[in-house]
């Protein structure tokens, strides 16, 4: 059978059971992010081709601590470790990384972002960086964009932006040395979507340089929909979140403690099983791209890819993403959406369990007291019930 013969009959039934003609209307499902989201597919136009990582198997991250050597191979690291060998090490102290010199047989990388958001580039940890045997020296954070409620083609445009910036001091060889911090949220298929159009934008950005480059993405859990005092509905939403990130085609992922402030040893055990659980069990950290072929989620991911170029262009023409920081531009762009997304929360329509449903929390700050359209700073959407 057809699909031009199973959707009449999907339409007449779904007419019957919502008792209307107008089917689209009523299933016309609203988002921020201005994509247009279908009830039904039952195709796509020019399917996209599968979409490379860098690294073969996802690599799963745990925050370091020495009770996890002998059985983890990536770490985060915050502190120094003395004789910590044949690992795969994400350093994540701006301190350390001037300390840390790795033997050939060791694989590093830097989580530190070298753009100061006052509108500057560290220009002396930079080289310091770039002077280091590290896999990828320079890291473009998103993830800090993301928790603070950009969208996410902002968060994508912005991340092709900050790039740009480095090749104009660096030159276009800097491509393959940088690594992408992402935070992914909650809303699943957006999210794979997000991940998959970042990889066709920048290896377009890379096609300006005459390059064929292919990001290194890192993925990190969100802050930005989790609560103080739910830490159950926490692990269950960094669960899919870390789903997401692997369908998504993330090189890395790492879980972002699930007790908001109350971080325990075991929590960050039970944050790094996650992965493992995921990993292991699903075996979805292997595949290359997962979600390729997904009507739905083909469909999205052009989509984004499209809005993020078109932010991208729009920031390079208005002067670059420093120049526009300096302006306030691109905090006014975050602050819109962040604030349009968490009254959006404060009326229900973005449902959080434990916090505006199932029980409902009063509401008890302000969306005046939790923004400011002249600074990017992280804010939890529970912020406002706590």
């Amino acid at each position: 059978m057809s699909n031009t013969d199973i959707l009449p009959d999907w339409e007449k039934l779904v007419q019957k059971q919502l008792k209307s003609e107008d089917i689209y209307t009523i299933l016309k499902k609203e988002n921020l992010e201005g994509i247009d989201v279908k009830p039904f597919y039952s195709s796509v136009q020019k399917p996209l081709a599968n979409l490379p990582k860098v690294e073969e198997n996802t690599h799963l991250v745990a925050r370091y601590h020495e009770s996890l050597e002998d059985d983890v191979f990536a770490f985060l690291l915050d502190q120094n470790v003395e004789n910590l060998e044949q690992k795969t090490v994400f350093v994540n102290n701006k301190d350390l990384a001037g300390h840390i010199s790795p033997a050939e047989e060791d694989q590093y990388f830097s989580l530190i972002d070298v753009f100061d958001e006052k509108g500057g580039i560290d220009d002396q940890l930079a080289k310091e960086l770039l002077a280091k045997n590290f896999k990828r020296n320079i890291c473009v954070d998103i993830s800090f964009h993301q928790n603070a409620g950009a969208a996410i083609y902002q968060q994508l445009g912005i991340a092709l932006a900050k790039a740009k910036e480095l090749i104009e001091v660096y030159g276009p060889e800097i491509l393959h040395k940088l690594i992408f911090r992402v935070a992914v949220g909650g809303n699943y298929f957006f999210e794979m979507a997000k991940l998959r159009a970042f990889k066709i934008i920048f290896n377009q950005f890379s096609k300006e340089y005459n390059l064929n480059e292919i990001p290194y993405i890192f993925a990190e859990t969100s802050l930005r929909n989790k609560a103080v005092a739910d830490s159950e509905n926490n692990l269950i939403r960094s669960t899919l979140e870390l789903a997401a990130a692997m369908i998504g085609g993330s090189d890395a992922v790492f879980s972002t403690n699930y007790r908001v402030g109350k971080s325990t040893e075991n929590s960050e055990e039970i944050s790094f099983k996650q992965q493992i659980v995921l990993a292991y069990e699903s075996i979805i950290n292997v595949f290359e791209d997962a979600s390729n072929g997904s009507y739905y989620v083909e469909d999205i991911t052009k989509q984004i890819a499209e809005k993020s170029w078109a932010l991208f262009i729009e920031i390079e023409e208005a002067g670059g993403y420093l120049e526009l920081l300096k302006q306030g531009v691109i905090q006014k762009k975050i602050f819109d959406h962040a604030v349009e997304e968490q009254k959006w929360v404060e009326e229900g329509k973005i449902k959080l369990i434990g916090v505006n449903l199932y029980p409902k929390l009063d509401v008890k700050k302000s969306v005046a007291e939790l923004y400011s359209e002249k600074e990017i700073k992280a804010v939890r959407w529970a912020e406002m019930f706590e």
